[in-house]
């Protein structure tokens, strides 16, 4: 066992760097997995290969805010890219991601399907004719599934909006007999149920917040492994583990901001012959505001 073993791999190599180069890479996105992640991916990966049957199922991934739903998605993304697939007969998309508008403007999903697509196109075509559009260009690829980011901005349109707007979804997918992904918070799981038919089909899948519990903790040490600093932090302690998820406020999100901004304040902070590690100093004084306490100072502005 050497004294780096509370390290990934790739954090040891990082340790050699600079100061400012591991801060570099503490600012990176990086995908940290845990049991319910896992559980959708394995989910989404299903409905990848689903064939094409009159009624494809469809999924809703459900969370607060800042809980790992873009996060995750784009993870899966990023194991299915696409492929131009030059010696055969159409490109190949696993998975196309793409992010809602934000309101219910379904000529604007539109653009976006074909803008992600790299379609040319007229945007001051009718609804129709893009929708047309849309349809004969996922029918002449190899699609997998279709992604689609902040369902719930939806709700920014009157509920006629948002009905026709949940309608031309259900055609799309009747057409391409392809699944759909949607991806929201709380609301879009709301604004879904008023069309009896997309309830059905779109089966939620929540992201829950986290609790102070044996998960949590595993998040925790998973976490440390991550963040490339000399000495072992032991997030897991009980009193550490308490005062981070008491701040972090059970979201994913939040807790990867907290520790980033701790672990860069231990490097830019630590003196010669300290441990460099996180602790409740670190915690404490790196500056990192939790979610409601931003919302107190917003309301004294």
């Amino acid at each position: 066992m050497t004294d780096k073993d509370h390290l990934s791999p790739k954090a040891r190599e990082v340790l050699s760097l600079s100061n400012e180069e591991r801060i570099q890479h503490i600012r990176e996105d990086k995908w940290v997995g845990y049991t319910r992640a896992s559980e959708i991916i394995a989910k989404l990966e299903d409905l990848l290969v689903y064939p094409k049957v009159v009624r494809v199922p469809n999924m809703l991934i459900v969370g607060n805010s800042n809980n790992g739903k873009s996060h995750l998605i784009e993870h899966f993304r990023s194991l299915h890219p696409a492929n131009a697939n030059p010696d055969g007969e159409y490109i190949i998309v696993p998975v196309l991601l793409i992010e809602a508008p934000d309101k219910p403007d379904i000529s604007s999903l539109y653009d976006s399907i074909l803008d992600k697509l790299f379609v040319p196109h007229k945007r001051s075509e009718t609804e129709r004719g893009k929708r047309d559009q849309v349809v004969k260009v996922l029918s002449s690829i190899d699609l997998g599934i279709i992604i689609i980011d902040e369902i719930h901005n939806l709700i920014a349109g009157t509920a006629m909006k948002q009905r026709a707007y949940l309608n031309s979804i259900r055609y799309l997918g009747n057409k391409i007999k392809r699944p759909i992904i949607g991806a929201g918070t709380i609301e879009a799981l709301r604004a879904i149920q008023i069309d009896d038919q997309l309830s059905n089909r779109f089966k939620p899948e929540i992201l829950p917040n986290w609790k102070l519990d044996k998960d949590f903790l595993r998040l925790l040490a998973s976490f440390e492994r991550t963040l490339p600093l000399r000495d072992p932090s032991n997030l897991i302690e009980k009193f550490l583990a308490m005062k981070l998820h008491a701040m972090s406020e059970g979201t994913i999100g939040e807790l990867a901001d907290l520790l980033n901004t701790a672990a860069i304040w231990v490097i830019r902070n630590s003196k010669a012959g300290e441990p460099e590690r996180i602790d409740e100093n670190a915690i404490t004084f790196c500056g990192y505001i939790p979610p409601s306490q931003r919302k107190e100072v917003a309301r004294k502005l």
